[in-house]
């Protein structure tokens, strides 16, 4: 049986993307995305619950231009979920999941 792990997801960036580069030239583009979902209560009241995604995305070239990726952007993310643990600054073990991205692109707004 084929498994598949995939993501698509589109929203609002909350901050600018932050660019890491590391020793070996690889550079790893992380961004915070907030997406909206709307739904009725009980007593018929619009309620809006934003969740935030952790997006990382690993440059391939040096001319890959992410301008549009700025706070307040809407963008559209392709990619896979990926769960990893790390020790923090304290040496507690946390888990953190995030979009691993393979596409980045501004969203196409519809009218």
């Amino acid at each position: 049986m084929k498994t598949i792990n995939k993501v698509e997801i589109q929203g609002f960036l909350g901050r600018d993307a932050e660019e890491k580069t590391f020793e070996s030239g690889r550079t790893l583009i992380s961004m915070s995305l907030a997406t909206d979902e709307s739904y009725k209560n009980d007593k018929g009241e619009w309620l809006t619950n934003t969740t935030w995604h952790n997006v990382v995305y690993w440059k391939n070239k040096k001319d890959e231009n992410f301008d549009f990726l700025k706070k307040g952007e809407l963008i559209s993310v392709s990619g896979k979920l990926n769960t990893r643990k790390y020790t923090d600054k304290s040496g507690n073990e946390r888990y953190i999941t995030e979009v691993v991205a393979y596409k980045l692109e501004p969203a196409k707004v519809e009218a």
